[in-house]
């Protein structure tokens, strides 16, 4: 049996004002899923939908965009600078809940995810979680996503750009597996993460839960400001942290939310949007869907290779990703950090080495603790070296960048 709630996805994009260092303001272009559209023409052509923490996001000052079919926050009144640098040194909260889950039971539930994800699922047990993706026949990537052993069940989130995509995807490959359920609980469901050096000193006032003891990629059912949730030791931005999920109405999010916010106010915790999430995980070199990786990259050249389980049985797209193992590929992506300030590289700048076109950029911004411009690219596979200087194309201009290794702090 298999059971789909629909939910409206959308590809957006967004345009949004940081102050770096030097206090002059630089229009930076955060492309998610697509090229760039009006904002206005798509709040007017397609109404979005909204967590449960909506109008707590608008109290505290949120700028609001459209992204992946949500009213989301993209920065609150302190700005993207504050935000970023909350995280880093003390404790910020995010909302995530436009990601999608999909619950998997049945007795075949983990051979059919061992059969769409190319990490080894059967290495989980009951509280852990793994890093994975999903691959078409031909090796490109469908999503990279989190597998979570629920005990008698999985759960898979995916991105929210990509839920309805996945979710259609996975159906048709749900043949030759006859005790299966998969639910789409992403209407059900919130999202709460709580990143920082501060923030398990934050959360453990509310909770009974020992938090310090979980390790990571490792959660635990319990209960956190009187509401039942998976408490997940992950995240997105390199710092410790937790992810919450749970289920619940408009009163019990604000519950959470209010409480940890109470919690954290004696370390300065700020909410935090969109925008100082992207420029998280970029200082980390964490991939972005739709940006880093999609149809047409594979796991083997986005440095994927470490979740790639080329030795466990067939799974879609693997023949492929062995005969890529065999060949070497032709390109890699890499970090890149541009060697004078002030320039920003952005997606699709073109990078040149040797006066030749090497590739080109899929994320770019200017690094708050840097304070340079950083970047992640596809180059051929002879500049991917560590130390090697590439040229980034800038309106018309050439500015020298080191490939460096990843993570960038």
């Amino acid at each position: 049996m298999i059971l789909f709630s629909k939910r409206r996805t959308k590809r957006d994009a967004a345009l949004f004002y940081f102050r770096p260092a030097w206090k002059k303001p630089i229009l930076v272009a955060f492309i998610f899923d697509t090229v760039f559209v009006f904002v206005s023409r798509i709040v007017a052509d397609f109404p979005m939908n909204r967590t449960h923490f909506y109008d707590l996001h608008k109290q505290l000052g949120a700028k609001v965009i459209p992204f992946a079919g949500f009213d989301m926050p993209v920065n609150y009144s302190k700005g993207i600078l504050a935000e970023h640098n909350a995280v880093r040194t003390a404790v910020g909260m995010f909302d995530v809940s436009h990601m999608g889950e999909v619950e998997i039971r049945g007795a075949d539930a983990l051979a059919f995810i061992q059969h769409i994800t190319i990490n080894d699922a059967s290495k989980l047990t009951h509280g852990k979680a793994q890093y994975s993706a999903m691959c078409y026949d031909n090796g490109g990537i469908v999503d990279d996503l989190l597998v979570y052993h629920c005990g008698d069940h999985y759960m898979l989130v995916i991105n929210a750009s990509n839920i309805e995509k996945d979710i259609d995807w996975m159906k048709q490959h749900t043949s030759g597996f006859h005790d299966l359920e998969l639910k789409n609980v992403s209407d059900e469901v919130s999202l709460l993460a709580v990143q920082g050096p501060k923030s398990i000193t934050t959360l453990q006032k509310l909770t009974t839960a020992h938090l310090a003891d979980v390790p990571y990629y490792s959660f635990v059912m319990g209960t956190l400001a009187g509401v039942e949730m998976i408490l997940s030791r992950t995240g997105y931005t390199g710092e410790i942290g937790f992810e919450l999920y749970f289920k619940g109405n408009h009163y019990a999010s604000a519950t959470v939310w209010n409480a940890i916010m109470d919690a954290g106010s004696e370390f300065g915790i700020e909410p935090i949007g969109l925008g100082a999430r992207d420029t998280l995980r970029l200082e980390k070199g964490y991939c972005l869907y739709g940006n880093d990786i999609d149809q047409t990259t594979h796991p083997l050249e986005a440095g994927l290779g470490w979740i790639t389980k080329l030795s466990k049985e067939n799974f879609v797209g693997k023949d492929v990703l062995v005969k890529a193992k065999e060949v070497g590929v032709g390109r890699k992506l890499v970090g890149m950090q541009l060697q004078q300030e002030k320039i920003i590289p952005r997606p699709h700048y073109k990078v040149f080495a040797n006066g030749q076109h090497t590739g080109e950029i899929t994320s770019g911004s200017i690094s708050p603790v840097l304070n340079k411009g950083i970047a992640l690219g596809y180059v051929n596979s002879e500049q991917s070296q560590l130390g090697t200087i590439v040229h980034i194309e800038v309106r018309g201009k050439e500015y020298p960048a080191e490939v460096v290794k990843l993570p960038f702090v």
